[in-house]
């Protein structure tokens, strides 16, 4: 990244996402900043503010890991499932740049700001799923509810279960009244043999790690959720010492999937008796989809 003069004539984009490595360090990386993506999907809801605080952290990560992971048409999907707590299903998922999400809540229950993950959710895990384009496979990875926040938690899933070092920053600001702004950095550790050089056993504690660990930890919520703050300055501020790489992203949109094309195809495949049940008076098949908080009438 040769210093400024990668950032004259950037103006600042709300929604955005950004991959970069430092290949000195061997660390890659992801930024992405939420804005009008993010209203889009809270607007559908009437959620207490903390749990709006909430969604769009676990948005923000899924972003995240999306425009990391899932390079093709693929989909990612983080889901937390849980009992005897305020949040009992959390899901969000990524395709191409697209995003979406909803939670299900005890509307009764005292939810404050604040509260970590077992105040929130109980007794649970999270779930990330990547699923293939072209086959019905699929992988999915399982990490206990646990840590400050849905970044937390994923951290120690790398760590744990993929051997992965990775850091998580996520910033949220806004509330429903003036809008909300969310962003995000992600940087991972890789074995140096995916660069053509030594295997790193204990990458955890290499000061490579360290060193980029220790940097990204000084990003603050201000500095994510800055719409004026672009992400090649935030990168320049913290790796003005390395030569950086970066690559465009796909710009993150509100993504629910559902319209009455769809929806109608997806009914037709059932045999006539089952419609039969299904259908109300009107003669209708009524279809709820969470993630857009609509219910569809549908004709079939």
């Amino acid at each position: 990244m040769p210093g400024q003069t990668m950032m004259e004539g950037i103006a600042p984009v709300a929604d955005r996402s950004l991959g970069f490595s430092v290949a000195a360090r061997n660390v890659r990386g992801q930024m992405v900043r939420l804005d009008a993506a993010l209203n889009a999907v809270l607007a559908a809801h009437d959620y207490p503010a903390p749990l709006a605080r909430l969604l769009a952290e676990a948005l923000t990560v899924t972003a995240l890991l999306g425009a990391v992971l899932r390079q093709d048409d693929g989909q990612l999907t983080v889901q937390a499932q849980a009992k005897n707590g305020a949040v009992d299903l959390l899901v969000c998922d990524y395709r191409a740049g697209a995003i979406r999400g909803y939670l299900n809540f005890d509307p009764d229950a005292a939810i404050t700001d604040g509260m970590t993950l077992d105040q929130l959710f109980g007794d649970g895990h999270l779930a990330i799923t990547l699923h293939q384009t072209a086959a019905s496979e699929r992988y999915q990875g399982i990490v206990p509810l646990e840590g400050a926040s849905i970044a937390e938690a994923l951290e120690g899933y790398f760590a744990n279960s993929e051997q992965l070092p990775t850091r998580i920053k996520v910033g949220v600001a806004g509330d429903a009244g003036t809008g909300w702004i969310a962003g995000g950095l992600l940087v991972q550790h890789l074995a140096r043999r995916e660069l053509d050089g030594e295997r790193l056993d204990v990458a955890q504690l290499h000061p490579d790690w360290e060193h980029v660990a220790t940097l990204a930890e000084t990003t603050t919520v201000a500095e994510l959720t800055d719409p004026e703050l672009i992400a090649e300055t935030l990168l320049w501020r913290l790796f003005h010492e390395e030569e950086v790489r970066i690559t465009e992203g796909a710009t993150p949109v509100r993504g629910c999937r559902c319209n009455p094309a769809h929806i109608r195809q997806v009914i037709e495949s059932f045999p006539e008796s089952e419609r039969a049940d299904m259908r109300g008076e009107d003669g209708m098949i009524g279809v709820d989809c969470k993630f857009c908080a609509r219910v569809w009438r549908i004709a079939a």
